[in-house]
Formats: structure tokens, C-alpha cells, sequence
């Protein structure tokens, strides 16, 4: 599955939440884990060839147990700096979360960042 949002404020954005996908064949709904296979973050802004630090903004990412908040704690990635026009991966290493737990990131500056989170059900 791939989900997809824009960082339209400075604040901590919710990205992604893991949930239970479709119905149960038989039984209660029990909850799912789901892996994180791979997120991309795009800056769009435009680039000035004479000046990096325009359109360039920060990105810090939270890993939220049970879709708690974001802080230290959590954080996996903090002020990762992204220069106007450049794509960032992160695919190394998988990350499974349970049913409830969320992705949340914050950036410096609004509109500039594009997320894509790809997840596969485990």
C-alpha cells in the first residue's frame, strides 16, 4: 500500500497510520502489523542555483507507539536538512509497526514537502 500527504504546516503532521486492512475471513478483527517498506520525502520547492538555502527545509521523523506523541523519545530522524529539488530515501531498514502506532514528521517550513510511505501487511 502507498500513502501519500503533503506537509502543509510547520507543526508535527500525522503521515501514516497502521491499521487493520479489509474484513476478517472468520473471527474477530484482530490487529495487524504492518512493515514499512520504504519512505521518500520530496522537497518540490524550487532551487536557486546561487543559493542552497532557499526552498531548503528540515524534516524530523517520529515513530508514535499506539499513535502517542511525538517527542525525543521517538524520534528517529531529526533536522535531516532537504535542499529545494532533492529527494530523500529511506528504504535500508524495515520498520513494523502494530495496529494504532503512526509515522509523524515536522518540517521547517510548510508546503515544501511531500511524503510517500510504501507499507506491506506482515
Amino acid at each position: 500500500m502507498i500513502y501519500s500527504t503533503r506537509l502543509t504546516t510547520t507543526s508535527d503532521t500525522l503521515v501514516y497510520t497502521s491499521s487493520t486492512t479489509g474484513a476478517p475471513v472468520a473471527g474477530p478483527v484482530l490487529g495487524q502489523e504492518n512493515a514499512v517498506t520504504s519512505i521518500i520525502v520530496c522537497n518540490t520547492g524550487t532551487p536557486n542555483l546561487t543559493d542552497e538555502t532557499v526552498n531548503s527545509s528540515t524534516l524530523t521523523i517520529n515513530l508514535c507507539a499506539g499513535g502517542g506523541s511525538a517527542s525525543d523519545t521517538n524520534t528517529i530522524v531529526k533536522n535531516l536538512i532537504i535542499p529545494a529539488g532533492e529527494t530523500v530515501f529511506f528504504s535500508d531498514e524495515k520498520i513494523v509497526l502494530n495496529s494504532g502506532d503512526t509515522i509523524r514528521m515536522t518540517a521547517c517550513a510548510a508546503n515544501l514537502l511531500s511524503i510517500t510511505v510504501s507499507t506491506l501487511a506482515v
